[in-house]
Parts: structure tokens; sequence; C-alpha cells
């Protein structure tokens, strides 16, 4: 039955390939922005916020000039945010500073991370009847799936007040990395055939913490791996409202939906290879230039490669290098700057100064090829996609 269902799809394509495409002229005759990007590839206006803010130009002698990017959360520019924790880790309080709106003191602060610690344990069995027993191969889909499940176990799930909505997203926020790692756990078990390790929180630990705890077989990782892991939390909470995901929680929390269905749908949207799932086609192609240029290490060689797969020659064929350019900024993706020079020290600590060296070939050339093969106005620049899954 499944291989009759498949041909008859096979032979059908193509009509669904004539019949629903639509033609390029028409968005710009009724000023349709494709993508919700304008025909230079900036991002167009959606709504407002009040929670966080890019910058991407500045005004000089009243002309529009692209300037090296900034990310505000409330007020606070990220950069300093990630900064002021200095050796320590920041997720939680930049957590409870985008959900209330100022910055909690150290009291407040130690509150908000202990009311996480407590909530972190899924539901009795939840694990087993959830989790184990529909193991899949993406992540994402698993945790979207324990999202809904999560909602038979709250009989608030439908009231819609506030309190009700603020209590359901704390503890989201505390269950994710469980959801996270028990579904690697499922997975690896179930599809790689290994061992399968269900380790409890550590309520007394960060987020990045334990979610690295509950990773490793053995528990253990070093203090950069945690440091590198609550920056890269910090970096992606927060981008302006307009992003995809974030863009889909607005349209459906708007219909009055509850929060399991509103975030399950978020991460619906996140897992797509143009949005969250980005950093894996990043990862995917500097396999590709890998397995295709002998010596990783000549830039030229690089560069050249680079060039075909722009050209629609090499890789997936579809003329793009990943982790390139985005919908605001221009000269930096702020993301990226601050996160580099993590992922270096990373690198350092793992031995992959080689693997470092070809993204930073990479980073180099690319921007300067897309400049020659496209007409994009306002700049192409790496965005945060581009390091996270060589640190992933």
């Amino acid at each position: 039955m499944t291989e009759d269902i498949r041909k008859y799809a096979h032979e059908k394509k193509e009509l669904c390939e004539k019949n629903d495409a639509i033609s390029d002229e028409l968005y710009g005759k009724y000023g349709v922005n494709r993508g919700l990007r304008d025909i230079n590839g900036k991002g167009v206006l959606t709504g407002l916020t009040t929670i966080s803010k890019m910058v991407a130009f500045k005004d000089v002698d009243g002309v529009q000039t692209p300037c090296d990017g900034e990310l505000w959360y409330r007020g606070y520019n990220v950069q300093n945010l990630v900064a002021k924790t200095g050796s320590g880790f920041g997720f939680e309080k930049t957590a409870y500073l985008l959900i209330f709106g100022e910055m909690p003191t150290d009291e407040e602060a130690k509150e908000f991370a202990d009311i996480l610690g407590e909530c972190r344990c899924l539901p009795t069995n939840f694990t087993r009847d959830v989790i184990m027993k529909a193991p899949g191969k993406d992540i994402m889909n698993s945790m979207t799936r324990s999202i809904l499940t999560l909602a038979s176990y709250d009989p608030t799930v439908v009231s819609g007040t506030l309190e009700d909505s603020l209590y359901q997203c704390i503890m989201l926020i505390a269950r994710f990395p469980m959801l996270a790692a028990y579904a690697y756990h499922a997975y690896n078990h179930y599809e790689n055939d290994e061992s399968m390790y269900i380790h409890r929180p550590n309520p007394a630990l960060s987020t990045a913490e334990n979610l690295l705890l509950m990773l490793r077989p053995d528990k253990q990782f070093t203090h950069l791996e945690a440091k590198v892991l609550d920056v890269a939390l910090m970096l992606h909470m927060e981008h302006g409202g307009g992003n995809n995901s974030t863009f889909t929680t607005r349209v459906v929390t708007s219909s009055g939906s509850d929060t399991y269905s509103t975030i399950a749908a978020a991460m619906s949207s996140l897992k797509g290879p143009k949005h969250g799932g980005a950093n894996i086609k990043v990862m995917e192609m500097m396999e590709n230039i890998r397995e295709n240029v002998s010596d990783t290490s000549d830039y030229n060689a690089v560069y050249d490669y680079l060039g075909k797969i722009l050209a629609g020659e090499a890789f997936d064929h579809k003329g793009l290098i990943y982790g390139m350019g985005h919908a605001v900024y221009s000269l930096s993706d702020p993301r990226e700057r601050i996160f580099r020079g993590f992922v270096e020290k990373l690198a350092a600590e793992k031995h992959r100064e080689d693997d470092m060296k070809l993204y930073e070939f990479v980073e180099d050339a690319a921007p300067k090829l897309i400049a020659q093969k496209r007409r994009i106005m306002k700049g192409v620049s790496p965005n945060v996609d581009f390091y996270s899954g060589f640190v992933y």
C-alpha cells in the first residue's frame, strides 16, 4: 500500500509543480514581498516589539549607512550582557530579563534559577511512555511531539490567563533540556544500537550544565564547554520578533491557541533548513568541501570550490553558501562576532584548529564571492548559524 501511494505521488508531482507555481512577475505587480524580504534581500516590517531591537544601519549626514550589527534585549546590548557574565552563566538571568522586562537583582536571579531547577523533572513515566516509545531521527520532531503531549498533564492548558501562560512557559523553559537530551539518547539507542542513558537533572546546575550532564554518558564536561553552550543559548533567545519561528508564535497565539500548541508550531518552523536547521546545512557543506578539496589549508583551492557551490555546480546544486547573509544585518551579525571568540577557544581545547582554519577561510571568501556574483545592495556577512553547527 505504501509503495502504491509513493508511486501515485511521484506520478502526480508534476501537476502540482505546473499548476501551483506563482510567476515572479506577479510579486512585483501586486507589491508582495517574497519570504518577507524586499528585492534587495532586506527584511520587511511585520510588527512591533518592545522586547528586542536590531541595528544594521546608522544615519550619517541624513543617509542610511550600513554599520556593524547590534542586538539589544530590553534596552541592553547583548554584547554587554554576555561580557558581564564573566566566567559564569547568563541564560537564566537573560530569560528573566526577556520575560519580565527588567534586569533581575542577584536575589531575583537566584530565585528564578532555583524555580527552573525545581521544575526540570518530567511527569512520571513521561520519558518511557512518550519519548522512548516513538524515537525519531529528528530531535526537533521528537521535542515538538513531547511539548504537545505535556499539555495533557496540565489542567490549566486552555485557561488563557497571563498567570497560567507564565507558569506554562517557565515549565517548558525548565524542561527543554530533558526533552532534547532524552530524545537524543532514545534515537541513539533504538536506531544506532547504542547504550541508553537517562541521567536526572541537577537542580543546582545551570541550564547549559544540565544539558551537557544529561547528554554525556559519564556526565562529564569542561567549564569551557558549558560556557560556550550558555553563550549560544543567550544569543539565540530573541531576535526582533520577526524571525520565522517568532512570527509563527505570534500568528498562532493571536488565534487564542494554548501555550503548548503555539510553542509546538514555533518548533516546527524552527526546524526548517532556512531557519534553525541552517547550521546543519553549514556542517554538510563544510564536509562536502573537505571531501572535494584535497588541501583545505590552501585558501585559493577553497575559494575556487566555493565559487562552484555558488554557481550551483557543487554540493547541493542550489547555488547557496550556507551560513551567509541575514534579513536585517549587513556588515556583520553581532551574534556571530560574539560567538566567534568562544568558538576559537573551544576549537583550541578540542584540538580542532585545522577545522577552525577552514571555517575562517570560508568566512573570508564567501562574502567576496557573493558580492561578485549577486546583486545584494546591503552587503553579506556570516550569521550566527555559520559557527553554531561546528560547536554542537
